[in-house]
């Protein structure tokens, strides 16, 4: 079978445009660059020609290979050069009215059966059609930048565009060694639909002064095992950019979630736009660098010094609790395991002892330090023991009234200024202070599971939390091996207020028909390098706690956008809860 469209046109040859014409020339097809005038077009060839010599440095291609692909590649001035192409794509500033006087010539200069494709990331690609007599050969092809080393093309269809342009089009991008994924023409369509929104968020969240940006990019990072944080990342793709997105993507939706924030029109119009301009929402060594130095390296340190904490107390017996009580053990506390009963707290030490004899077969705890863990440990079947401990944590059922009910307890219990710690993950830490007649010694400590393994604990202190508890808990994650980020109390911290809504945010372009659950798992795995796909997330989370961390922050801050998606909901009511129950998004049963 012939290979689709032999001769390919790339107009506008800046760093996305002469990436795709590498790549489309180094498939074996013949490449027509076209620029603005001569002096574009020869900066355009040396850019080319030097990314060619640097691939050939760190041996991605031979120096015979670069001399043929080079050869394929010819460079000029003359849009009636595209008339030999059998595909145009299209890659010039992110101006709908240009691209669509670009499409209108392209329109007049090529073929009946050229195919025209803009590499808009945002722009509604059916007005640029319209702007032709060929609406039906035309579409978005959405690379990612660098195009040598991202995979994913986003194939963006209209309601005009014939299923054989689109296949054909997705042909293509196999053939240049990419995966493409099927998108509809939706502002920011798969990839920066859902990006730009959970970047938005973040933008707004340092804005209001909630966390810091060190703490936000590193509790994205730590939390979800993100490449980058939030912020870093709108520094790297350009505030400016990145605020051209979210006017268009608001200008669909209107959603409120989608206008962007105010900082980012105040960073655009003081002319800071991030690395490429040498100061954004962090400071670099010099326009262009990667180098911030202005960054805070690591968690900071309290000028207050905290209280003494010589031995700790577990409230629960879960995976969670079992897994803290390891932390502090590792670490050298003595820690006693409070459950319910006594059989509930040996069978929780059994499990600490199984998590540390899988440490041991790894090689990453020695049999004397297993031993010594394990002799920290001592369970025991109810609260009163741990009327001695200096910091008490609480990890019993995600339930405010049974928390409630504990820190109620523990109050009468613990001796005075002993630090009262509570893990929630979305319910309002004071809700369980004002159940004691301490709430100065309440805090929230938010592991992440598993606690072992994850570096990240959100310290969520109230408007009553003394300074010194907060100092005490940010002194005693260091002490622990753990990354501390500090945060109010409301709802969802600083992780889950942005992880969650971007889950909801995929389900609900799920369930618009918008795109397939495994096309939206591979754009966001392969254009943003996440771990997880969001439903692959979703289903490990599982969908009734998405559901319930996605009720709370509906109900903290009434915007409309945050409401939970309609199929979380009805997949929640039929049971279908993602891995544990077998089916969620996925049917897992059958794997």
């Amino acid at each position: 079978m012939e290979r689709p469209f032999p001769t390919v046109a790339v107009v506008g040859l800046g760093t996305m445009g002469a990436g795709v014409a590498v790549a489309v020339a180094k498939s074996g097809r013949r490449v027509i660059g076209i620029e603005a005038d001569e002096a574009s077009a020869a900066r355009a060839l040396a850019r080319i020609e030097e990314a060619t010599a640097h691939a050939v440095a760190r041996e991605r291609l031979t120096a015979e290979e670069r001399a043929g692909l080079l050869a394929r590649i010819s460079v000029g001035s003359a849009l009636d050069a595209a008339a030999a192409a059998d595909l145009v794509i299209e890659e010039v500033p992110e101006r709908l009215e240009l691209k669509r006087e670009l499409f209108a010539e392209l329109d007049r200069i090529c073929p009946p059966e050229t195919v025209l494709a803009t590499g808009t990331t945002a722009l509604s690609v059916t007005r640029i059609a319209a702007a032709t007599a060929r609406p039906d050969r035309v579409l978005g092809l959405h690379f990612f930048n660098p195009v040598h080393t991202m995979k994913l093309v986003e194939v963006v269809r209209t309601v005009l565009t014939t299923p054989r342009v689109a296949e054909d089009a997705a042909a293509f991008a196999r053939d240049l060694d990419k995966e493409p994924v099927a998108a509809g023409d939706r502002a920011g369509f798969v990839v920066n639909g859902l990006l730009f929104a959970y970047l938005n968020q973040a933008a707004a969240m340092y804005e209001s002064r909630y966390a810091t940006r060190e703490d936000i990019d590193a509790a994205m990072r730590l939390g979800c095992g993100l490449p980058m944080g939030p912020l870093a990342l709108l520094d790297l793709i350009g505030v400016d950019t990145a605020r051209t997105v979210l006017e268009a993507m608001y200008e669909q939706s209107r959603d409120r979630l989608h206008a962007p924030a105010p900082i980012l029109g105040q960073l655009v119009s003081a002319g800071l736009l991030g690395r490429k301009t040498g100061r954004g929402f962090y400071t670099y060594e010099a326009p262009g660098s990667s180098r911030a130095v202005d960054a805070q390296t690591g968690p900071a340190r309290p000028d207050l010094p905290g209280r003494e904490v010589r031995t700790v107390g577990v409230c629960g017996s879960g995976t969670m609790a079992t897994g803290i009580v390891e932390v502090f053990a590792k670490a050298g506390y003595p820690v006693l395991l409070a459950a319910r009963s006594q059989e509930k707290a040996e069978t929780a030490k059994a499990q600490l002892a199984r998590s540390l004899e899988r440490s041991v077969a790894k090689g990453r705890l020695s049999e004397e330090q297993r031993d010594a863990a394990l002799a920290l440990v001592t369970p025991v079947g109810q609260y009163g023991e741990l009327a001695e401990v200096d910091l008490v944590v609480e990890a019993v059922a995600e339930d405010l009234a049974v928390k409630r009910e504990l820190f109620a307890t523990l109050d009468k219990i613990v001796k005075p200024g002993a630090v009262l710690a509570t893990t929630t993950s979305s319910l309002p830490v004071i809700s369980c202070a004002s159940a004691t007649s301490r709430p100065q010694d309440v805090i929230g400590m938010h592991f992440f599971n598993p606690a072992p393994a994850m570096k990240l604990v959100e310290v969520v202190s109230t408007v009553l939390t003394a300074p010194d508890v907060t100092a005490t808990v940010l002194e005693l994650c260091a002490k622990v091996r753990k990354h501390p980020v500090e945060c109010g109390d409301r709802a969802g911290f600083i992780v889950n207020a942005l992880l969650f809504p971007y889950l909801n945010d995929a389900v609900r372009m799920l369930q618009e028909h918008y795109a397939t659950v495994d096309d939206i798992d591979t754009a966001m795995k392969l254009g943003c390098g996440y771990p997880m796909g969001p439903f692959e997330l979703l289903d490990v989370v599982g969908l009734d706690v998405s559901l319930t961390i996605e009720q709370v922050l509906h109900q903290e801050f009434r915007e409309p956008g945050l409401a939970a998606a309609p199929l979380l909901e009805h997949l929640v009511a039929a049971g279908c809860l993602g891995r544990k129950t077998g089916r969620g998004f996925r049917d897992h049963a059958r794997r």
